[in-house]
């Protein structure tokens, strides 16, 4: 959808657009001086959990990681909003005080925002942060030997599926809550304070969707490891009862001839890498000699992290069931 957009901006007419639709990534970056940056990013949709609050929060939590994938801090946000006339304002009010309160744990402010009129209620924030060019994370630079450090569990898209359809347990339900509310500032910063180069948040293409547009841009191979995988208690469960969210079959369509699985992997398994994530962690390809170092920082933070494979040289995505050696 965005190639007529290529041929209008062409990245020679505007070279301070350091990130943009030449190399498509989390958040667009666009050089103000040497060492300063701005960098923003947009994204809202409909409610996928229950609860008004939760919503809003996840959604802010969900705009504000493109900004920590990049390697930046936001700055502040606007809000962008679509309700029904007919839904209570106390709901919207909720919602759009869980999106605040989430953006304020960021060191953000909301500044505004623009709302209009629709059946079904959708939220976000278009979020505006600042980062050292010199500091940036983009989705190409994964090389050979580093090793891929995950810092959420997966199964988000299992559990809210399970949700929709009443079959979702309640202490599943809160423990999904509390991933997709969490900020990835932790991971970000440590990172960036790494020097690492190659990071993205796991959102709506999966694990797999994701990694093969680090792998693709950054001209390498990835190998992840099923044993070595963290899972959102539920969604070992959800996944093998075959309670899949469309867009998980969307993303095996899209991306599954890119994929090598061992086979000993069940097709319930293969399908929970495609699986959809709403505010998902960070697939970050770091050294391997620094990747229990961030791990260790992650965990001073109360955060964790999992080493959950490798770059080798190559092409797509090879998925192996063995375990990895955890840094």
């Amino acid at each position: 959808m965005l190639q007529p957009l290529q041929e209008l901006f062409k990245p020679a007419q505007f070279p301070n657009l350091l990130v943009g639709l030449g190399h498509p990534d989390d958040a667009a970056v666009y050089r103000l001086s040497e060492d300063r940056a701005l960098v923003q990013t947009v994204d809202f949709f409909p409610p996928i959990v229950d609860d008004a609050y939760s919503f809003g929060a996840i959604a802010a939590a969900n705009a504000l990681s493109d900004i920590y994938a990049m390697g930046g801090d936001p700055v502040f946000a606007l809000n962008i909003c679509a309700f029904p006339d007919d839904l209570p304002v106390e709901i919207v009010s909720e919602i759009i005080r869980g999106g605040a309160e989430k953006v304020t744990e960021a060191g953000a402010a909301i500044a505004g925002g623009h709302s209009i009129r629709d059946k079904e209620p959708k939220y976000g924030l278009c979020v505006t942060g600042m980062l050292n060019p010199a500091a940036l994370m983009s989705k190409g630079g994964a090389v050979p030997g580093d090793a891929l450090v995950l810092t959420k569990p997966l199964g988000i898209g299992v559990i809210t599926t399970a949700i929709k359809r009443e079959q979702a347990l309640p202490a599943h339900i809160d423990a999904a809550v509390a991933s997709m509310t969490r900020l990835n500032r932790a991971a970000g910063h440590a990172a960036r304070d790494l020097g690492v180069r190659a990071a993205t948040d796991i959102t709506g293409y999966g694990l797999i969707g994701h990694g093969l547009e680090m792998a693709n841009q950054a001209g390498v191979r990835f190998r992840f490891v099923w044993n070595a995988l963290p899972f959102l208690p539920g969604a070992l469960q959800y996944g093998e009862q075959w309670i899949f969210a469309g867009g998980a079959e969307a993303n095996e369509r899209a991306g599954g001839d890119q994929v090598e699985f061992d086979d000993t992997l069940s097709d319930w398994q293969r399908m929970l890498l495609f699986d959809p994530q709403t505010s998902g962690g960070l697939l970050v390809a770091i050294a391997s000699d620094k990747a229990a170092k961030y791990i260790a920082m992650m965990q001073s933070q109360n955060e964790n992290a999992w080493v959950i494979g490798d770059v080798v040289a190559g092409r797509g995505i090879q998925v192996n069931a063995g375990r990895v050696c955890q840094g």
